[in-house]
């Protein structure tokens, strides 16, 4: 039986860290594009401890050119 879809958070911290990567960008140039004071919150994007708010994943999506559901990985049912 198929279960209800989750977010992965590691999976998804660690397809954030690939693409801010092949975009050639560093968390202090994300930092710098959401205006935050301390890079915090992308570390723990990238870590997987927190997921990006809805309008912040909009901004992720834009600045690495893909849409929102290529960032979030699902643990999908096979």
């Amino acid at each position: 039986m198929c279960q209800i879809p989750a977010i992965d958070m590691v999976r998804t911290g660690e397809n954030i860290v690939r693409l801010r990567k092949e975009c050639g960008l560093s968390v202090k140039d994300l930092q710098k594009i959401f205006g935050f004071t301390t890079p915090q919150a992308i570390y723990k994007w990238q870590q997987g401890t927190a997921l990006p708010s809805v309008d912040n994943l909009f901004v992720l999506a834009a600045v690495f050119h893909v849409h929102m559901d290529e960032i979030i990985i699902s643990n999908e049912c096979s």
